[in-house]
């Protein structure tokens, strides 16, 4: 069994998942797994790293590749690990720009000095290169997976929700859904001036009533009709649009904005799956925070009913270590020279293998 560390840190710039996972053939198991979350003043220096300064953006840089590799080390233990795999932290993605640009920070060269290991790092500019739109990069960690069973959707809810319709011999389509956590995380933030991070087991959302005018408006938003390949940057769901469509957000209303955006994530999810797959889908599979939210859970079951929804825990990947997993399995293919890239989520010209590689 070969080993290697995953590292991860989404959207919802909550902090650093490090997921040590062994391979072998098909077989992807995963033996460790933390979370490491970010200290307050550093998580609101990444949530406005749009806005910082070059000299900021630089020193974030190399501040998130220690706190990478502290993660790293930390999960590795004494394991005899081949190499690093790091998403590092986006801070911005642009795949309708001219030219298309993304930008992940968390230096991999620190990771690298301090791990004594091989890390494989910046995914999605290669594909971008390849006329692809850099995201969802996981469909193809799904094809590898879940390509020989049964129609699966394979849904991820994290700050943005994205999915891969998988199954019968081949992955079909990905793309990235719409919302995911990152609404209901912000309104909880902006209600209470910082006190909530995130509405926790979605609590707040069970004590809220839905506003269904609301929900019809925000699910008129274009993005929902565009066709796949697509995908999303953490902004284009963000301020603007909560205040679009909730002027004010205060704390005595938040459970029913709470509860209207749960289910709108939960619509613009089985809206996707009804406009894009090719197929009826015989499970949705979900991992990512979202999994952790019995409101978001409750409503996506009700949308797509008769499929059960089921945790990713089913098939061996803990919900907050799949997105780990599948970069644990993209750093290792770059560093065998294997391509590790879906142009069918992407729209890339053709396979390619993505990742920059700093050497032991």
């Amino acid at each position: 069994m070969t080993l290697a560390i995953g590292l991860m840190s989404g959207t919802s710039s909550d902090g650093v998942t490090a997921a040590l996972v062994g391979f072998s053939g098909r077989s992807v198991r995963v033996l460790r797994v933390e979370t490491r979350p970010f200290p307050a003043a550093l998580r609101r220096r990444i949530l406005n790293a749009p806005n910082l300064a070059t000299a900021e953006l630089s020193r974030l840089n190399f501040e998130l590749g220690e706190a990478f590799a502290a993660a790293a080390l930390r999960v590795r233990g004494r394991a005899e690990v081949a190499v690093i795999g790091s998403h590092g932290q986006t801070v911005w993605h642009g795949p309708a720009a001219r030219p298309a640009n993304t930008l992940q920070l968390a230096e991999p060269s620190v990771i690298a000095e301090r791990t004594g290991l091989p890390v494989a790092a910046d995914f999605r500019p290669r594909d971008m290169a390849a006329g692809g739109q850099g995201a969802p990069l996981v469909p193809a960690f799904d094809e590898f997976l879940f390509s020989r069973g049964p129609m699966r959707a394979l849904q991820n809810i994290g700050g943005i929700g994205n999915v891969s319709i998988a199954g019968g011999g081949r992955l079909w389509t990905a793309f990235d859904t719409g919302p995911g956590n990152g609404l209901l995380d912000l309104a909880a933030r902006l209600a209470t001036n910082g006190r909530l991070q995130m509405d926790e087991d979605g609590r707040l959302a069970a004590r809220g009533r839905v506003d269904a005018r609301r929900l019809a408006a925000m699910l008129r938003h274009p993005y929902f009709s565009r066709r796949p390949p697509k995908s999303l940057d953490k902004n284009d769901f963000g301020d603007a649009f909560l205040r679009r469509h909730f002027a004010r957000v205060g704390r005595a209303r938040l459970p029913d904005v709470l509860a209207t955006l749960a289910a709108f994530t939960a619509k613009s999810i089985a809206l996707s799956y009804a406009r894009f797959s090719p197929r009826k889908v015989a499970e949705v599979v979900v991992a990512g925070g979202g999994a952790r939210n019995p409101s978001i859970m409750r409503a996506l079951a009700a949308e797509v009913s008769p499929a059960p929804v089921v945790a990713s825990d089913k098939y061996g990947l803990p919900v907050m270590a799949k997105e780990a997993a599948c970069f644990a399995w993209l750093g290792l293919r770059a560093w065998q020279g294997r391509p590790n890239n879906c142009p069918q989520a992407t729209g890339a010209r053709g396979r390619r293998i993505l990742g920059k590689i700093v050497p032991a």
